[in-house]
């Protein structure tokens, strides 16, 4: 039997499943040891740092990752950074594969005046910061207004305005971080403005999501009946499935009956961000109504964008509009690539199954005799991994640590904590 070594660099969702892919690729003429490289000491990426924390259910694909984990021929090399630990040539030397898997973790610019003021910044930001990632926790989020606007019109955005603008106690039993919870309980903020540049048809919103807002039990949420009755107009009959869902659920929230809540999440629709001004810190956003030379401002303390995500370009990987340049998961010489790394911030979590299953397919068909040549191991002269057994000790110290809370877990924050966690 030939055994293949492959290098997965990345411990999100599209890295496991690339794993999982391989595994399954196992026969009696070829099997796989794969390793598993990830820079901060926590695997699972978004499911972890991402998926808004009031939303578990999302997070239980975490037990799917678990179980790939482990599973003969895997192991997992976290907090190891590609750049500094290694570099991506030591990789392909050593390995018949290299998947890179990192996905796109840097907030797109709306590129519009004002936009680097101080109240002013990505979800790509602020979403790490309430979900404890450790490179975000010392992040200064400006609560003290009585509006936020949050600018886009996807699943992110939404997630955003709606941890603006739930009632904070309603986090209490969920696993966000300490710090973002006492922060949001002080906030002043009790309006929240989500902006979309098109028109409700063209929202990238999940109907699934939608019909969740109006569960809210102390946030007013508002669609104007008449935006949604346009956009279905507009969408014409010849509506495609999920644009129909997705204004079935729009009219719902459109045609319910007003509420008095203290807090408030308003849609806006057709409306073009084009300054955002202030006097050394965040005041007002201008916009221009979509298709003419009206404009109105919005007053406003807090402003963050979720407008997409562009992948942090690695060394001896090559990139052009935020992704890595690939042919179908193929970079190059025995480089492949999956998920956001590779086909730009679009889909569910589930969507990276499939197109991991495709590219691991693709790599498979090209792999010809086994190099053995050596590991990660060979290379990282630190004695700070965090293997799949460390990881194992933090997660079930985090978990235990919120059973007495009534939460999932209490996440560790910084590094140091989580690696005192591990026993390292």
């Amino acid at each position: 039997m030939k055994n293949f070594k492959v290098a997965i660099v990345g411990a999100g969702p599209a890295g496991y499943f690339a794993a999982q892919a391989l595994q399954n690729l196992t026969s009696d003429e070829i099997s796989f040891s794969i390793d598993m490289i990830e820079r901060l000491p926590t695997p699972w990426g978004l499911v972890r740092s991402g998926v808004a924390p009031d939303h578990p259910k999302i997070k239980t694909v975490s037990k799917v990752f678990e179980k790939i984990a482990t599973a003969p021929g895997f192991r997992l090399f976290a907090n190891v950074e590609l750049g500094s630990d290694l570099t991506i040539e030591q990789l392909k030397e050593r390995y018949d594969a290299v998947v890179i898997a990192t996905g796109s973790a840097i907030g797109k610019k709306l590129g519009i005046p004002g936009e680097d003021l101080p109240g002013s910044m990505s979800a790509a930001t602020f979403v790490p910061w309430y979900n404890s990632h450790p490179d975000f926790a010392d992040e200064s989020i400006n609560l003290t207004s009585q509006t936020a606007v949050v600018i886009g019109a996807g699943n992110v955005a939404m997630d955003v305005a709606r941890m603006l603008a739930l009632e904070p106690t309603e986090l209490d039993p969920t696993d966000t971080a300490e710090h973002a919870i006492e922060e949001l309980k002080q906030s002043a903020i009790r309006n929240v403005v989500i902006s979309a540049r098109r028109g409700p048809e063209h929202a990238a919103f999940t109907s699934p999501e939608l019909r969740e807002l109006p569960k809210l039990e102390h946030t007013n949420v508002v669609m104007h009946p008449e935006d949604i009755a346009v956009a279905i107009v507009r969408a014409g009959s010849e509506i495609e499935k999920d644009t129909k869902s997705n204004l079935d659920a729009m009219t719902l929230i459109a045609e319910r009956k007003a509420t008095s809540h203290d807090r408030t999440m308003t849609f806006q629709f057709l409306a073009t961000p084009i300054e955002i001004k202030g006097n050394g810190k965040v005041e007002e956003v201008v916009f221009q109504k979509t298709g003419s030379d009206e404009r109105f401002g919005i007053e406003c303390g807090l402003v963050i964008t979720a407008i997409g995500y562009e992948a942090a370009p690695l060394e001896g990987i090559p990139y052009a509009n935020g992704k890595v340049i690939n042919e179908d998961g193929y970079v190059n010489e025995n480089l492949y690539v999956v998920g956001w790394a590779k086909r730009g911030p679009s889909g569910v979590i589930g969507t990276n199954k499939s197109d991991a299953a495709d590219v691991m397919k693709l790599l498979v068909s090209k792999l010809n005799e086994p190099k053995n040549s050596g590991d990660v191991t060979e290379i990282i002269a630190h004695n700070k991994i965090v293997t799949q057994m460390h990881w194992e000790q933090i997660n079930a110290a985090e978990v235990a640590a919120g059973e007495p809370l009534g939460k999932p877990r209490k996440k560790a924050v910084s590094r140091q904590e989580l690696l005192n966690l591990g026993g390292l």
